[in-house]
């Protein structure tokens, strides 16, 4: 790694110790959070948010899909979406998010690319103009307060039998008291509320469920490994 790149990284990490601002709305704390971090947003989180191209693969998203992305940051996950899927063959993607830094990058990212659209709003009441075929969240139902109004706003917006697709960090049931103490308050210091709960929730919205529970490297803390999950279910018809 170049010593620019090392620097950079070295400017995330001091915003990761200083932690999210305590004060404001939550839209304004996510763009004092994150506004400094857009640009190597990706890089750097990249080597921690595993197991994203294992869920969208789960997803197993159809040709003339209409897909929804909740908390979409930056829209990285276009490129594992582009992996299972040729974007031109989808009907719709629409990629939804309340903090303007990363919406920014998110619309460069997207120009040219007509039937992708970029959507500033508030995931527990957004909805798209006609029910979806596939809506997923990448490590963002964490950073949500109201995490439960936007498992049932997803839930509304799906047609019958389509999926939701969710990879987030977690407190793993077995897990260790102590440990899972550990993670709490180590993620909640920039914004990320591990729960037990979302597990349960996502297991009596969706049927059919696929679900692995893993653990992943940390950048520059060896020998620590964040618990996340990736979870597919299908909405009853």
């Amino acid at each position: 790694m170049s010593p620019a790149e090392l620097s950079a990284d070295a400017r995330i990490l001091w915003r990761l110790l200083r932690g999210q601002p305590r004060t404001g709305s939550h839209a304004e704390r996510l763009e004092g959070f994150y506004a400094p971090q857009a640009d190597r947003y990706d890089i750097f989180r990249a080597r921690l948010l595993h197991g994203r191209g294992d869920m969208i693969r789960a997803l197993e998203i159809p040709s003339g899909a209409r897909v929804v992305e909740l908390g979409c940051g930056t829209g990285s996950n276009l490129v594992e979406l582009a992996r299972t899927r040729p974007l031109e063959t989808l009907a719709s993607v629409e990629l939804v998010d309340l903090c303007p830094p990363l919406l920014e990058v998110a619309r460069r990212r997207t120009a040219g690319l007509a039937n992708v659209s970029v959507i500033g709003a508030d995931a527990t009441q957004w909805r798209p103009a006609q029910p979806v075929d596939r809506v997923f969240l990448s490590y963002s139902l964490t950073m949500m307060p109201d995490w439960r109004a936007v498992l049932d706003n997803a839930h509304a917006m799906l047609v019958p039998g389509g999926r939701l697709g969710i990879v987030d960090f977690h407190l793993p049931g077995t897990g260790n008291r102590f440990v899972n103490a550990l993670w709490q308050h180590w993620f909640a210091h920039d914004g990320v509320h591990l729960s037990k709960q979302h597990l349960p929730a996502l297991q009596s919205l969706f049927t059919a469920p696929q679900l692995e529970q893993r653990h992943a490297a940390v950048p520059y803390l060896p020998g620590l490994r964040a618990p996340y999950y990736w979870f597919v279910g299908s909405k009853p018809r």
